[in-house]
């Protein structure tokens, strides 16, 4: 019996998980940053948030200790519910205190323009 193929988690902001974007399907695997804004132990469940834009974890599967107001970076699986409400279902979870999210964004957004000039290149 074949394993399943666990998929790398896209690298995407909160800013681009709305139900316009591609990024914004069902069972996609994601890898999101963002700032710890709440979090229930009872549900496991927590939200972070970067500008305004935030997204509800659902962190029963991880093993991490979470302090709210830390920075977190989470892998995991998109699930969407009927009124378009987002929630990872996060099977990797770390803290990521002191790293500059602007600074973040810009090398994500190289790393983009990087990826699309090879990927032109090669059709040419």
């Amino acid at each position: 019996m074949a394993a399943s193929a666990i998929r790398a988690g896209a690298l995407v902001t909160l800013q681009e998980l709305n139900p316009s974007s591609p990024f914004f399907k069902q069972g996609a695997s994601l890898r999101v940053t963002g700032k710890l804004e709440e979090y229930n132990v009872e549900t496991d469940s927590a939200v972070i948030s970067n500008g305004n834009a935030s997204l509800r974890i659902d962190t029963e599967r991880l093993n991490i200790s979470i302090r709210p107001g830390s920075i977190y970076q989470f892998i995991g699986e998109l699930h969407i519910g009927p009124s378009d409400e987002a929630i990872l279902k996060a099977r990797v979870g770390r803290n990521v205190d002191g790293m500059d999210l602007n600074l973040y964004h810009q090398s994500l957004q190289l790393l983009r323009n990087f990826v699309d000039e090879q990927t032109n290149s090669r059709t040419e």
